[in-house]
């Protein structure tokens, strides 16, 4: 192995400025891309290594790692020169003419394996081309370990790779592995959420990621995302130059990225917070407050603001119990600074709920005065109205219907003179009977149907009368005309998505952009039927569905020391596999989705490779 490296490193120290490295099974990769015109396009390439790859008993003592190139380089993203295990203290690096010095604060572990990759962090000082990347490998031991795991780290709302994941492996099984001490090995995700541990112990392992936001290697549950595998894992793979799992690849290339096998899907989550306590509290007007928990479900056995009967306080919990708005509802000035008393359960120091009182200081914001006290300049409209909102979009108000949101909460109302007309493509109007529906979340939220269906080529027309809705602030409303009618673009498709299997089970249905960043129509589904999605615009979408286990309407995360995943979800894959259903101009495409089968089977986000092995907890460990 050394003759071999030493005979490549002098080829290219007499000006070979081309070629690629080679090295023998298990010790280091690196790729270089073809030239091109006059610009510099080339990457750097390593002229020289020391200690060579591959290297056994290193001194684990004043350590240090030298990567010469063939021109000068600098450091893009310290971050990414990550040692495997890593120490308690991230490396150091000098540059010195065109090497890279790593070095490392405290002692390296006795015969230990150690895996040195320089993905992503180094550039070519005149032109900026990066790097690819290299790995290093070397012992402080008689012998290197020679096992492979690999896999991808994806988001479990949009099941979208994670880049910059930080996966673990623990030959400690307990369940304080992950919060006690810092991994076995270790490895990034790359922009696809590939990972590939390389050189690791053929042993059992427990294998998490997490989303490393203090960048110590080390799960802190209060700011990290976290994923894990169910039981434990053992490689089964061995480490060759030639697979694909650790080639460095131009993560543009999408077929030869995604070519790669991955023995592991991990899903990424953002824990509940065990830990119960005030977080947040602003006093956003002279009347209207807010608290926020870090924990869901909080206890509260009692709240009053100083000197303001609880008879005039109007609160409401969002549907985690982890956010309390509060109103006064009493039009009179209000003090400059409001004290908010909170008699709830907290979370103190052991980790036990103890009954505590706080009181919260809460001054009034800039420019929210009383208005008799303000200024004529200062005064806005909305502060002497009745403030609402008339959301009635044409494409969705089938599905929503005229949704109604008050600023603050209503004292007085005035439903029975609101007016619904439907106007006719020959203009006659004639008025509709409707339904009202309050939110069971938001006390400030209304939502108006139609007694009748909405027809398409009409006109409807809501009408909120003057002076008929009173708020806290003792303001009325000022009069509204929303007219809305179903589009007549001629261009508009339409997705009729036929859902059976659903067996009893509730489900929660998203239409979403191709980019999966936000939803843009949704259903929840509690039986067979035909979900419709009209006057979609040419364009590509997704199908999220989400398996509602505990029937709350959200998509509910894990718990790691439960070993419990976050709920299902799915995406709708076509015959070909894809999950991208394109929509053309003036086209009604019709989808069967049967969600037993979707959800019985193993989801490609799930299925293990042939390569790789699940091991029940229970099985013996091999050290």
């Amino acid at each position: 192995m050394r003759k071999h490296f030493d005979t490549l490193a002098l080829a290219l120290s007499v000006g070979m400025t081309l070629g690629a490295m080679m090295f023998a099974p298990s010790c280091a990769n690196t790729t270089t891309p073809p030239s091109g015109g006059a610009k510099d396009t080339i990457p750097p390439v390593v002229t020289k290594v020391s200690p060579l790859p591959g290297s056994t008993n290193v001194a684990r003592k004043g350590t240090r790692l030298s990567v010469t190139f063939n021109e000068y380089v600098v450091v893009k993203e310290s971050k990414n020169i990550y040692l495997s295990p890593p120490l308690e203290k991230k490396p150091q690096y000098k540059i010195r003419e065109k090497s890279l010095v790593v070095s490392f604060e405290g002692e390296l572990d006795s015969a230990k394996t150690y895996v040195l990759d320089l993905t992503g962090a180094i550039a070519d000082n005149n032109e900026g081309n990066m790097f690819p990347g290299f790995t290093l490998v070397f012992s402080t031991g008689e012998r290197i370990d020679s096992m492979l795991l690999s896999g991808t780290v994806r988001d479990c709302n949009t099941l979208l790779p994670v880049e910059g994941a930080t996966v673990m492996l623990y030959k400690d099984h307990s369940d304080s592995a992950l919060f006690k001490h810092r991994p076995d090995a270790a490895a990034k995700t790359d922009a696809w959420g590939y990972f590939s541990l390389r050189n690791i112990q053929d042993t059992l392992y427990r294998m998490y990621a997490i989303l490393d936001n203090g960048g110590n290697n080390l799960y802190d549950p209060d700011n990290d995302k976290v994923a894990f595998i169910d039981g434990l894992v053992r490689p089964v793979v061995k480490v060759a130059d030639s697979l694909p799992q650790l080639q460095k690849y131009d993560l543009k290339d999408t077929l030869a990225c995604l070519a790669r096998p991955s023995e592991h899907e991990l899903l990424l989550f953002k824990e509940t917070s065990a830990k119960q306590m005030i977080v947040n509290k602003e006093r956003v007007g002279d009347r209207t407050a807010y608290i926020t928990f870090m924990a869901p479900d909080a206890r509260i056995d009692s709240i009053w603001f100083k000197g303001i009967s609880h008879k005039k306080l109007i609160r409401q919990f969002n549907m985690q119990r982890d956010s309390l708005e509060l109103w006064i509802n009493d039009p009179k000035p209000q003090p400059d600074t409001l004290y908010l008393n909170v008699d709830y359960w907290k979370t103190d120091t052991t980790g036990t709920l103890v009954k505590t009182l706080e009181t919260i200081r809460l001054p009034r914001p800039k420019g929210k005065g009383n208005t008799k006290t303000r200024g004529k300049k200062d005064i806005k409209k909305e502060d002497t109205t009745c403030v609402f909102t008339v959301d009635a979009k044409p494409e969705y108000i089938e599905q929503n219907g005229f949704v109604i949101e008050f600023k603050y909460p209503v004292v007085e109302n005035g439903w029975d003179s609101v007016r619904l007309e439907a106007v006719n493509p020959k203009q006659q109007k004639s008025r509709m009977k409707y339904h009202l529906e309050k939110d069971p979340l938001n006390l400030r939220k209304f939502t108006l149907r139609p007694s009748g269906k909405f027809q398409e080529g009409w006109e409807y027309i809501l009408k909120m009368p003057h002076r008929k809705f009173k708020d806290i602030n003792g303001f009325y409303n000022d009069s509204l005309n929303v007219k809305v009618s179903l589009p007549k673009d001629e261009k508009a498709s339409s997705l009729n998505l036929n859902i059976k299997g659903t067996s009893g089970k509730t489900y929660i249905v998203d239409l979403m952009g191709e980019k999966m960043d936000k939803v843009l129509r949704s259903y929840t589904v509690t039986a067979d039927g035909t979900i419709p999605f009209p006057y979609l615009k040419a364009g590509s979408y997704c199908i999220r569905i989400t398996e509602d286990a505990n029937q709350n309407g959200l998509i509910d995360t894990g718990c790691l020391l439960e070993r419990r995943q976050p709920e299902k979800v799915r995406l709708y894959q076509l015959a070909g596999g894809s999950t991208s259903i394109k929509v053309e101009e003036k086209t009604d495409i019709d989808q069967d989705v049967d969600l037993n089968q979707l959800f019985s089977e193993q989801s490609k986000y799930e299925k293990k490779d042939t390569l790789a092995v699940a091991v029940p907890d229970s099985a013996a460990v091999g050290r």
